[in-house]
């Protein structure tokens, strides 16, 4: 089985806006002197960081015979045809292509996605949208995967 792991990290420019947010906050606090601007500046900046950390440590992978995509884990025997959507097809299956029934693990700075129909009857979900920088890789990763099985 080809082995998929992939951590879906926010980019660089996000780091910076949450410095910019550490320093909106202390400029925020100066009037109230040196000390609590100081700790809006930390303070600001630390909750601007956690926010960034925690949106971009989701991640996607392929284990055994499953799925994980952030909370969800899919088994890939419900999953069928995988398709790999580049920036403007994934584009328009965030947008107005979209069925609220899917489930969509989105992460808009990532412009390319894998779309996967559900085959499983039970499942009211048609489709997984999952972004993904590589999503030809991960398609494969679900071939083999379903191979395996």
């Amino acid at each position: 089985m080809q082995p998929y792991e992939e951590r879906l990290t926010a980019p660089r420019s996000w780091w910076f806006v949450a410095a910019l947010a550490g320093l909106a906050m202390g400029v925020i606090l100066l009037p109230f002197g040196p000390l609590p601007m100081l700790g809006g500046l930390v303070g600001g900046a630390a909750l601007a960081a956690v926010v960034v950390s925690s949106y971009g440590s989701v991640r996607v992978r392929v284990v055994a015979d499953s799925l994980v995509a952030g909370d969800a884990r899919i088994p890939v025997a419900a999953l069928g045809e995988a398709q790999v959507l580049d920036a403007p097809e994934a584009a328009a299956w965030r947008t107005h292509k979209a069925d609220p029934r899917a489930f969509m693990l989105l992460r808009g700075y990532i412009p390319t996605a894998l779309r996967i129909e559900v085959t499983d009857p039970a499942d009211p979900t048609p489709y997984l949208y999952v972004s993904t920088r590589d999503p030809r890789r991960l398609a494969a990763a679900l071939d083999a995967a379903r191979a395996a099985g």
